[in-house]
């Protein structure tokens, strides 16, 4: 089973990791692409935690290196926050 919209979390966040221009921007990126990439195939899907350390991280990049792609980030939490919205808990 995939989680569409955390894969598609993934795909925004390797885009945006291949349009900054910080090298540090992207390798952050890059691996949080990874983490979603996994997560939205993975046997149990993440919790609110996980997936707001995520979304943190992404507040932290947009606000500092990654500011030329904070449109792309946004779209990427945006896609989170909807596999957010249907989680039971928090």
């Amino acid at each position: 089973m995939t989680r569409e919209e955390l894969a598609t979390a993934s795909d925004l966040l390797e885009s945006a990791a291949e349009e900054t221009d910080s090298d540090d921007a992207g390798d952050r990126l890059s691996e949080l692409a990874d983490q979603l990439e996994h997560l939205s195939t993975a046997d149990r899907g993440p919790d609110h935690g996980r997936l707001a350390r995520i979304q943190s991280s992404l507040d932290e990049i947009a606000s500092g290196d990654g500011e030329d792609v904070s449109e792309t980030l946004d779209d990427a939490d945006e896609k989170i926050n909807e596999y957010r919205s249907d989680l039971e808990g928090v």
